[in-house]
């Protein structure tokens, strides 16, 4: 699998610094710790990445 460069950080991550994740979006997204990147990433169907989003949205987490 390629890796895009365009990482971003997550809006749900705190503002604070530290704990941050970050995310590539395109057919699939990828999310992967800012603090941890040599450890690898997560792979998700950009749907299924959507949904989620929508549920966390939705509950207010």
């Amino acid at each position: 699998m390629s890796i895009p460069t365009n990482w971003h950080k997550s809006s749900y991550s705190g503002g604070q610094g530290g704990a941050c994740v970050e995310v590539a979006e395109g057919a699939r997204t990828l999310v992967r710790d800012t603090q941890n990147r040599h450890l690898g990433l997560l792979a998700f169907p950009a749907r299924e990445w959507s949904a989620f989003l929508t549920v966390v949205r939705e509950d207010g987490l």
